[in-house]
């Protein structure tokens, strides 16, 4: 397989369009990652022509001065990487759809902000919203991610001084000006009040790699954000009616469901059948899954809805609340899923349509994100290898998370039945089965746990829960390398 590589610094030349005028400067990206096949993809074409950016800000949430389009002399980017249209456009697609998984709203600010009025809590009382405000000590408390990149170099000289406030929502909103919150937008007023918040793809699935401090660094993006309280964040909000509406609660229902999930979980489903908790009380929330690995597999979600384009038309849709188009018939079910029929999710048509011309290339972005490989020192490479063995041995792993995808080539199903735990959360899909879940890059998901709802804390958990579902009758010993092996990949 083709090695991971990596362009530390592009020097793109970009043309700035701006009331009808051309400004030509230079951007600087830094640790834009292409990987395998993809990489010699943008080694051969990056250097070779220009990419077009737009500096207007709009609705939707795009950044500022975003990449939207890749093109060379005469308009034509195929006179470009030798010639070759397909590398030239898919290079654009990925960098169009990467914009889109970091700063795209997809209009969601109508819900999140008009509707919710979540950025008057954002702001608070002193800063013309209402209550005490967030401040960025606050915000990182409940997961929320800063992109240090995005922080002018004044600024971060000042948090790393002291000089900086990070008790002052006034500071949060500073931050969000810069458009350096991690999958959140402001919209601002001319006079310079928060009217308006959305947000993005990457607020659930990026983090950062707490370079500069913790909840402060470079985007890892497809990475689980596990620190991320979105339940906690929901019940902020001043106006908590459209979810009051839809589930047919009052709010303090509403409060007591989403505050219940918990760092590092959300509910998808709860918008489609009500049911807040398990039969055994516990949440029916389940951990926020990894965004990067998905190339080749089969199915997304942990219960098998559909393909990767598939749910970001469902999540962009009828859980970010953006406006656009949406079709899941089997969300007429009024039976399994009463709220989504009663609501009539199975079919939505919003003008304008914000999300669907950006599908194909989120889509590619997404199946371009490889699993990251463990930090050093992560495992023992000697037990590691040992434990390989036995994964594609007499431990049966590979039966079912088949190498290198680590999950079923094809259909990935199975009933809760074969793999020995209980089947709530596959009820609440429309196959009633178990996805596969490829394993590449466990070491992003150590917090919260292991399957779906995190039952399992420790990989140690999940292999002595097979050894005896399976009869295994593996030695301790056996055990530890397998775990090793698994924390390897």
């Amino acid at each position: 397989m083709a090695r991971s590589a990596a362009i530390t610094t592009l020097h793109l030349s970009v043309e700035l369009w701006k009331e009808g005028e051309v400004e030509k400067s230079t951007r600087t990206w830094k640790s834009f990652r292409w990987e395998g096949s993809l990489a010699l993809v943008g080694a051969l074409a990056v250097g070779a022509f220009g990419l077009v950016g737009s500096c207007e800000s709009d609705k939707t949430g795009q950044q500022p001065g975003g990449i939207t389009g890749v093109t060379g002399a005469g308009g034509s980017y195929g006179s470009y990487a030798g010639g070759d249209e397909l590398i030239a456009a898919t290079v654009q697609s990925l960098v169009s759809g990467r914009n889109t998984f970091r700063y795209d709203t997809f209009g969601d600010e109508a819900f999140w902000g008009d509707a919710l009025k979540l950025h008057q809590a954002i702001a608070g009382k002193a800063n013309g919203g209402v209550g005490d405000g967030v401040s960025p000590e606050t915000a990182l408390a409940v997961g929320l991610k800063v992109d240090a990149e995005a922080v002018p170099a004044d600024v971060a000289a000042g948090i790393k001084a002291g000089t900086v406030d990070l008790k002052s929502p006034a500071t949060t909103l500073a931050l969000l000006k810069l458009n350096a919150v991690v999958g959140l937008t402001g919209f601002f007023a001319t006079t310079g009040e928060l009217r308006s918040v959305g947000i993005q793809c990457a607020l659930c699935h990026s983090t950062v790699d707490n370079s500069f401090l913790p909840g402060i660094g470079k985007r890892l993006d497809g990475w689980p954000n596990r620190d991320l309280n979105v339940g906690t964040i929901i019940s902020l909000a001043p106006d908590l009616s459209p979810f009051e509406q839809l589930l047919g609660v009052d709010r303090a229902t509403v409060v007591k469901v989403v505050t219940g999930w918990g760092p590092g979980r959300f509910d998808a489903e709860l918008a489609l059948d009500g049911q807040g908790f398990r039969p055994d009380g516990k949440t029916a929330a389940t951990l926020l899954p990894a965004a990067f690995g998905l190339a080749g597999v089969g199915l997304h979600t942990y219960t098998g809805w559909g393909s990767v384009t598939h749910w970001n038309a469902f999540v962009a849709n009828l859980e970010m609340m953006g406006k656009g188009s949406f079709d899941d018939a089997r969300l007429n079910n009024a039976t399994k899923f009463p709220v989504a029929a009663r609501a009539g999710l199975a079919h939505v048509r919003k003008t304008p349509d914000l999300i669907s011309g950006k599908l194909a290339d989120l889509h590619l972005y997404q199946l371009a994100l490889k699993a990251p490989p463990p930090p050093a020192g992560f495992f023992d490479a000697d037990a590691a290898r040992r434990g390989k063995v036995l994964f594609n041995g007499s431990a049966r792993c590979a039966g079912c998370h088949v190498p290198p995808m680590f999950s079923e080539p094809g259909w990935p199903m199975h009933t809760a039945a074969e793999i020995g735990i209980d089947d709530f959360q596959a009820k609440r899909s429309p196959d009633e089965r178990y996805r596969t879940t490829p394993l590449g890059g466990l070491h992003t998901r150590v917090t919260g746990g292991f399957y779906h709802d995190g039952r399992f804390a420790k990989l140690e958990d999940v292999v002595d829960h097979y050894d005896t579902f399976l009869g295994l009758k593996l030695s301790g010993g056996d055990k530890a390398d397998l775990v090793q092996y698994l924390r390897s990949l």
